[in-house]
Formats: structure tokens, sequence, C-alpha cells
């Protein structure tokens, strides 16, 4: 199995000049993190819908190989009771994420920092989730933030539906370690330093890869994605972790 390692988007204007070559246009940016990554995570998903034509134009910016995670929308996780989510879930499968094809990596249904754990919520949002959509098979994987998800009974319901508990490294939010629920593993990395060219110590950086090629060992592909903290080191974190994932 593989390691797709990345980082959150491709429009950022303190990349260019120090990702992105000096003059590079814009609309180059999404193929030039093809070329040099093998993911990405789209946060704009989350905070509205998208078009077919622009999942179709973003699979064919990128080679085989490279994969899509797509934030699951904030009308079926920001709300009181997730078990009522179904209609936007339907909504969200609907915007044409099909297009992406086989360039489509995990959904992360990222909850409200402030949303505690319920069982039988969780179970009714779970059941929710699709395994498929118009023929395209989907992975999910759920990010909860609260310490109160850091309990055997919600990893349980997760490695029950397949669902991937989503692993940050966040100095923030609840650290929550359960990479066996689901074949694949989430891995959100929060904590670069702006004072490290790489974004994270050379040692975390090893323990990261090492962990990496465990998992891919065990079978398990894997999704990490270097996220927030100082996001103008996110690309060269994510590129020296490649390089330390292949040894």
């Amino acid at each position: 199995m593989s390691a797709r390692i990345g980082i959150g988007g491709w429009t950022y204007e303190p990349w260019r000049g120090l990702f992105y070559p000096e003059g590079l246009v814009q609309s180059r940016e999404l193929a030039y993190v093809g070329e040099h990554l093998t993911g990405t995570e789209i946060n704009a998903t989350f905070y509205r819908g998208q078009s077919a034509a622009s999942f179709a134009k973003w699979r064919d910016a990128v080679p085989e190989g490279f994969r899509f995670a797509l934030k699951g929308s904030r009308y079926c996780t920001n709300r009181k009771n997730l078990a009522e989510a179904g209609e936007s879930v339907e909504k969200f499968m609907a915007q044409g994420l099909v297009e992406l094809g086989d360039r489509l990596g995990p959904i992360n249904w990222q909850l409200a920092a402030t949303k505690r754990f319920d069982a039988a919520e969780i179970a009714a949002f779970l059941a929710l989730l699709p395994a498929r959509h118009e023929g395209l098979p989907l992975r999910h994987a759920l990010e909860a933030r609260h310490e109160s998800f850091d309990d055997p009974a919600f990893f349980d319901l997760c490695r029950k539906a397949g669902v991937a508990v989503v692993l940050a490294d966040s100095p923030k939010y609840a650290v929550l370690d359960a990479p066996d629920c689901a074949p694949f593993v989430y891995v959100r990395l929060q904590a670069a330093q702006a004072d490290l060219e790489q974004g994270y110590p050379d040692a975390e950086l090893d323990a990261w890869a090492g962990r990496v090629r465990g998992w891919t060992g065990e079978g398990r592909e894997v999704f990490a994605f270097f996220i927030n903290g100082a996001k103008e080191r996110a690309p060269a974190a994510a590129m020296e972790l490649i390089r330390r994932v292949k040894g």
C-alpha cells in the first residue's frame, strides 16, 4: 500500500516565491503541487458546494496516484444533532465529487470543537455515510476534537463502520490515536514551527516517517496532511516527510 502526503489546498499567497517558483501563474499551482506532493486536503468543500466542472478540472490537473481528500460540509457536521444530517450529507454527495474518480481520497467529517461524544448520536451519523455514490467507492474519516471522544466506545463505533479516526497532531485539540479503525489512516499534522525551514524538528519527522512506514507495512493506505500551524512551512514539511518515508 502507499502513502499520500501533502498539504491543505493549494492557493496560499505566502507559498508564492517560497514553494511556488517566482512567476508561476496561479492557474498552474495545483499542477505544481501534483508534481511535488502526492495529495491535498480541500477545505473549500467544508464552506460551500463545488461544481462538477471544478472537480473535473482538479482531477485533470494532477497525475495518476495523486489523491484529493475532501472536508465534509459544515452543514453536515456543525449541528446540534448529527443524526439529522441526512439531507445535508446527500446534498454534499450530489455536488459532483464523482468527477474526481480514482483521484478521490477520503472525506474528512470534522466535528465542531465543542461537540461532545454521544454514542447514539455518533452511531446514527456514521450510518448516514454512504459506502458508494453513483458507483464510486467512498471512504470516510471522522475528526472529533473534544476530549470526550477519547473513549473506547467511540473507537469501537468507528471500527465497526470502517471509518477512520483522524489523528490530529494538534496543540489545541484532543489527540485521538486509534489508527486501526479503518483500512486506511488519516493524519493531520498541525504543529509546524515558523522558525524551522522544514516545519518540524528532525526527530519528529523521523518518528512520523517511521509510523507511516509501519502503517503501510500493515497494508494500510496513509493520508497525511500538514495543516495550519506555521502554514507557510507546510509544503517543505510534506516534501521532507515524503523523502524520509521513502528512506
